[in-house]
């Protein structure tokens, strides 16, 4: 009995040896882990992108889920200053903030109303400001340190889906995208591709449209940015494809048989609007109030509408026109053409006399300077130095698919129609 009684006693021994020594494991790796994450409630300040766990919930490179957050949108007129003054941030602290800023990295003077900002602040009763963010798109952001005063850019992650429509112009081009679906902007991107081969500016109703495309994502939501994969075009009794093919490390729209639709001149300088005078040696002139010739054509669109160089070429005039033009930019093309754009409200910025400009480049902004009743563009064309009509001019086709390359084309091509031709055509509901 003396001997089972000992053993009793020395199993309970071992027994409480053994799990005292587990407790004080426990509280040893307890404390280690502490130390190394800083804790669940431990101080931002203390926090590191190294010592994070790997499901901290990120956004802007920062662990969001560490601080307090809040959301704001720029005011009208609103500018940096004010609203990091807004906050509670000092004036000697802004200005720390705005000079260190380099241009490269975010032009504090452009904060623009209505962009998304975001304020960081710690989770403790200080509430001290640590991070303040400024979207400038969908996409890129400035993050200004209220710590360091160090700016940084960066961008939020995104993603490309592929997407299909189709539909019938009833009213416009614009309607017709919105009712099968679809962004507007993909009209402005069918009239960019198809801009050498039909007039954008003449589509009727019937006319028939089919895309395949991907628009980018970010963060579950779509931004304006498209990739046209293959797009078909029925205009009257014509159709077009459009299908994309790399040559010459350059990638290029071609039709069905393998010819550029990309000519050397744009069909029109700006997108998507409508002509208001066309090319006439007899015009009534709205502010002269008599008859004279007009040797061009009126695209009337909004203040501020990009206006494009129809071809690359070199800058040979760009300058004021009090009682005729406003601002004008006049570009040499070859040795028979060159073009003038009148009326502008502003240049492009960094355009000067005899600069190269390429083909489809922003030269200047739809305005109403010099002789003008409203906001148009006055485009003009010259051939050996006589004035055509801008809608008649010839252009030739950039190279096509190439022999050797031909075969790969077919493939391609063959595949793209396939897949164009399958898709559903969405008709739009008439307004009663």
């Amino acid at each position: 009995m003396a001997i089972r009684r000992f053993r009793r006693s020395s199993n309970k021994k071992k027994t409480s040896w053994i799990v005292a020594s587990l407790i004080a494991t426990v509280v040893v790796v307890g404390a280690w882990v502490t130390v190394c994450t800083g804790g669940r409630d431990a101080a931002p300040e203390d926090i590191t992108l190294g010592q994070a766990v790997k499901d901290t919930i990120y956004k802007y490179g920062l662990p969001i889920e560490y601080f307090s957050v809040r959301h704001d949108t720029v005011a009208p007129r609103q500018t940096l200053a004010e609203l990091l003054f807004g906050y509670g941030l000092t004036a000697s602290k802004v200005y720390a903030l705005t000079s260190n800023c380099p241009d490269s990295v975010f032009d504090v003077r452009k904060v623009r109303a209505g962009q998304p900002c975001t304020l960081l602040t710690d989770m403790d009763s200080a509430a001290t400001p640590r991070y303040f963010v400024y979207e400038m798109n969908a996409k890129e952001y400035a993050v200004f340190d209220l710590t360091t005063d160090k700016v940084t850019r960066g961008e939020l992650p995104s993603e490309w889906r592929e997407q299909t429509c189709g539909g019938v112009v009833e009213s416009s081009l614009w309607n017709a995208m919105i009712a099968s679906k679809a962004s507007p902007q993909l009209a402005v991107a069918l009239s960019h591709i198809f801009g050498w081969t039909i007039d954008f500016f003449g589509i009727q109703k019937g006319d028939e449209f089919r895309l395949v495309y991907e628009q980018e994502y970010v963060e579950e939501r779509p931004i304006g940015q498209f990739r046209i994969r293959a797009a078909s075009f029925r205009a009257s009794d014509s159709l077009y494809y459009a299908i994309p093919f790399v040559q010459d490390e350059e990638e290029l729209y071609y039709n069905e048989k393998g010819n550029s639709l990309e000519g050397a001149f744009l069909k029109a300088p700006l997108d998507y609007y409508r002509i208001s005078s066309r090319f006439t040696n007899s015009r009534y002139h709205p502010v002269l109030k008599r008859y004279r010739a007009h040797h061009g054509v009126d695209y009337a669109a909004p203040t501020g509408t990009p206006v494009y160089a129809i071809g690359s070429g070199k800058v040979i005039e760009k300058g004021f026109q009090a009682n005729g033009g406003g601002n004008y930019v006049k570009i040499r093309h070859n040795n028979t053409y060159t073009t003038t754009y009148m009326h502008l409200s502003r240049f492009a910025k960094g355009l000067n006399v005899g600069d190269r400009v390429a083909q489809k480049e922003v030269i200047g902004y739809v305005g109403s300077t010099g002789l003008s009743t409203g906001p148009h563009l006055d485009f003009r064309v010259y051939e050996n130095g006589k004035p055509i009509n801008p809608l008649t001019i010839k252009s030739q086709p950039k190279k096509p698919i190439s022999e050797e390359n031909r075969a790969a084309f077919r493939i391609v091509c063959d595949s793209l129609i396939h897949r164009l031709d399958t898709i559903q055509i969405t008709v739009q509901t008439p307004v009663e």
